[in-house]
């Protein structure tokens, strides 16, 4: 294994970092409340950093989401890239990617998915029904990638006649929406379960490095805070306590990172990953907890504070946490997994 980046995805990284890091700050959060920020997105679009996903892959993507999450930037990179993007390209017929590919690469057009399958969609004669409780960025889609009852895949127009899109608040701000189906013709994406299966796999390794940005930024503003604040005439981080408790975050942080890392790296090499990227994804779910509630903890009162840019953080990594499977969820997936490869083994 070699997680060593490109060339390409080096220069993609650097330039993600700078775009963030530039345009991402506490006051235009702050202004963008609930929604996304408008403005960053045709940014990034105009960097051509949704268009690059294409060539440097899904580890070049978990590479450019850390950036997006050591910031909370609200746009809807990583749902419009795994989604989309890269289920288009994987997935999508000859035809299906010349037409829908462009608009995704440039940014004029946005996917995100309702996902994970609950049942919640059925279909009937080829036309969708039912209703998905909350999608991420559905306020900002033009299309949705709807798994059904029997997990397959259906690309449907946001604005489609029998699509109806209600506004949700969840704990992080994702312009989220409340997805109702009826009677939609969608057009099938991919031969059946095994793509939904692919696109998720993708998609839990893609928000698992945007946890690890977000504990990653979580952590840097504990330590600042604890390096310049004073208690009894020293600062805070020469407390042991304090120290043993980043500490134990770093490495957390550590943990769901090159557990991303390895799954995006499987799946450009062609490898099986459907473990790399539960595990991923365990470790996004109760490590990226255990780090954001650190963060929090570690600012005393001010990280109480519900405007304070660490509490972005916190409310992110609990979002992250429990989107696409919490711990319990995915540990009990990879249990199943482990079993089948050891029975195919034995037999």
């Amino acid at each position: 294994m070699d997680f060593t980046p490109s060339e390409e995805q080096s220069a993609a990284q650097g330039l993600a970092a700078s775009v963030f890091g530039d345009l991402s700050t506490h006051d235009r959060l702050a202004a963008a409340g609930t929604g996304t920020d408008a403005e960053l997105w045709k940014e990034l679009c105009a960097a051509g950093l949704p268009g690059a996903v294409e060539d440097i892959g899904l580890l070049g993507l978990v590479l450019l989401l850390e950036e997006q999450g050591r910031t909370t930037a609200q746009v809807p990179f990583a749902a419009s890239c795994v989604y989309g993007l890269l289920a288009v390209a994987e997935h999508g017929t000859p035809e299906q990617r010349e037409r829908l590919l462009p608009g995704l690469r440039d940014g004029t057009a946005v996917a995100t998915g309702a996902f994970p399958a609950r049942g919640g969609v059925h279909t009937s004669d080829g036309a969708l029904y039912g209703a998905v409780p909350w999608v991420p960025w559905l306020r900002d889609a033009t299309l949705v990638l709807v798994a059904d009852a029997d997990r397959a895949l259906w690309i449907v127009e946001a604005g489609a006649p029998g699509v109806e899109v209600t506004p949700v608040e969840t704990t992080a701000p994702w312009a989220a929406g409340r997805l109702v189906l009826d009677g939609v013709r969608g057009e099938r994406l991919g031969g059946g379960p095994e793509a939904y299966a692919a696109v998720l796999a993708a998609a839990r390794t893609a928000f698992a490095g945007l946890q690890a940005g977000v504990c990653a930024g979580s952590l840097a503003r504990a330590v600042q805070h604890t390096v310049t604040r004073e208690q009894f005439g020293r600062p805070l981080s020469t407390n042991q306590g304090v120290l043993l408790r980043a500490a134990d975050a770093h490495m957390d942080t550590e943990a769901i990172r090159v557990t991303a890392y390895e799954a995006a790296w499987r799946h450009d090499d062609r490898r099986p990953y459907a473990a790399q990227a539960l595990t991923a994804a365990w470790w996004a779910s109760e490590a990226g907890k255990r780090v954001v509630h650190a963060g929090q903890h570690l600012h005393g009162g001010t990280g109480a504070d519900l405007d304070h840019p660490v509490h972005r953080h916190f409310l992110w990594g609990r979002q992250l946490d429990a989107y696409l499977g919490c711990g319990g969820e995915v540990l009990e997936e990879l249990g199943l997994v482990l079993a089948a490869g050891r029975q195919e083994e034995t037999s």
